[in-house]
């Protein structure tokens, strides 16, 4: 029987974790609520794969909401308390309305080493950034730090299994008895999120270098973020983790890895998947039908060799295919593929505006205003940028093509009815070829002028 939303539960999650253990470890008492099967509440997270990579030990299981292994301490002192939630602008890259806004906390932090937390952040985010699109698009982002104050440094479940600390967000590894498995309690987690302004995506860094994570990547219903990655802060693949989560959240990717020798993912059988990167058609369909990823067929591929039809992926060893062999979505440190990168654009675009007016809108322009708008610029190394146009009563007003504000003097209007003026700033990007996609990467402003 197919799980559901081919999610990998029970036996075959099992099977694959004892696939992926190369030596005999010592297992600890399972958290609080966690049992031989799925407990009857809780949040579906990911698994990272293992350090140093391989399909085998990945997957998809239910955690406790609540942290499993918290421990209670005493109350924080005053100054404890003043520090606790302090709310700092990061990257400061417009209003929060139009840009996508990332939240980081920190776990496992006192208040004596909250600035080397707010370090930490920037270095993570430095290694989100490093990666395209995110290199490109990084002037659509702010990035928000939010204090937490432990009691207590590091998190449970580092160094040993039987290791609890006093944290403000009871991060725990060693989850549902799987190591790496970097759990939250996801409620204390939204008490600090809501203290920020309108998250779209949450970070939570755990003051740890063991490596380790989870992706949370169902949005959240009262807060309206994305999903919730939570990373190790000192060890070096945990920005891997948090870009590879945000796939999920942010480009609605599936997982291009699959269970070999599990025998409920053997064989896909299922109807054609949701997730633009999954397809049970091969190529040659692929071409036929125009579908999923079929305009990048044959094409060189950032994440090395060219785009096709490779089988496995969703899981499953057979009867699924994803558009590479080895990009981020199957393996950390590699980049993401041609239509990973053209998923993430759009994910992008659906949080981040690109035409902020700095000129209000809600009142009527005269000649002696001027319509001022703000457009990020882009960071890749292409030089390309967005083309921003104006129209006034819709008809395009060529001779200002590129500027971002215009004297409604020079609009040369000759009479006295109000008049519609409208600046778009659109992306051209290569890296997008559905034209669906394409309609969407255009933002605009507008305002009311007249003599």
């Amino acid at each position: 029987m197919r799980p559901v939303r081919g999610r990998v539960r029970g036996p075959a999650l099992r099977a694959a974790l004892a696939a992926a253990c190369a030596a005999a470890v010592l297992v600890p008492a399972a958290p609080a609520g966690a049992t031989g099967t799925p407990p009857a509440a809780g949040v579906e997270v990911e698994i990272p794969g293992p350090e140093h990579g391989g399909d085998a030990g990945s997957g998809h299981i239910r955690v406790p909401a609540e942290g499993a292994r918290a421990k209670s301490g005493g109350a924080l002192s005053p100054a404890e308390r003043a520090a606790d939630g302090e709310v700092v602008k990061m990257i400061d890259n417009g209003p929060t309305a139009d840009r996508l806004d990332v939240v980081v906390i920190g776990d496992g932090y006192t208040s004596a080493e909250l600035e080397r937390f707010r370090s930490d952040a920037r270095q993570k985010w430095d290694e989100v950034t490093a990666v395209e699109p995110y290199t490109t698009y990084r002037n659509l982002f702010n990035v928000w730090t939010v204090d937490a104050v432990s009691r207590e440094s590091g998190v449970s479940g580092d160094p040993t299994p039987v290791t609890v600390r006093d944290t403000a967000l009871g991060s725990y590894f060693w989850c549902e008895e799987i190591e790496r498995l970097l759990c939250v309690d996801q409620p204390k987690v939204d008490a600090y999120v809501a203290k920020a302004p309108e998250a779209d995506l949450v970070i939570v860094l755990a003051n740890s270098a063991k490596y380790g994570g989870a992706g949370y990547n169902e949005p959240s219903a009262t807060l309206g973020y994305e999903g919730i990655s939570t990373a190790s802060a000192g060890h070096p693949k945990s920005g891997q983790v948090a870009i590879h989560e945000t796939g999920h959240s942010l480009g609605k990717l599936a997982d291009e890895y699959f269970y070999a020798g599990v025998p409920e993912y053997e064989k896909y059988t299922g109807p054609e998947p949701a997730e633009t990167n999954s397809s049970a058609l091969p190529a040659d369909r692929m071409a036929t039908q125009r579908a999923k990823w079929y305009r990048w067929l044959g094409e060189p591929s950032p994440d090395g060799g060219v785009v096709g039809a490779y089988e496995g992926g969703g899981y499953f060893a057979t009867g699924l295919y994803r558009p590479t062999d080895n990009s981020l979505m199957r393996v950390l440190g590699k980049p993401f593929n041609l239509p990973g990168v053209e998923a993430m654009i759009d994910g992008f675009h659906r949080h981040a505006k690109t035409v902020t007016p700095l000129t209000p809108t809600d009142r009527t322009l005269r000649l002696r205003d001027t319509a001022k708008a703000a457009v990020p610029r882009l960071a890749g190394t292409d030089g390309r940028q967005l083309v921003v146009t104006w129209y006034l009563d819709g008809r395009e007003l060529k001779r200002f093509e590129g500027r971002t504000e215009i004297a409604v003097a020079d609009l040369w209007l000759f009479d006295f009815r109000r008049h519609r003026l409208t600046v778009t700033a659109q992306d051209r990007t290569p890296s997008v070829r559905d034209p669906r996609i394409a309609r969407a990467l255009r933002s605009t402003a507008e305002w009311t002028v007249r003599l």
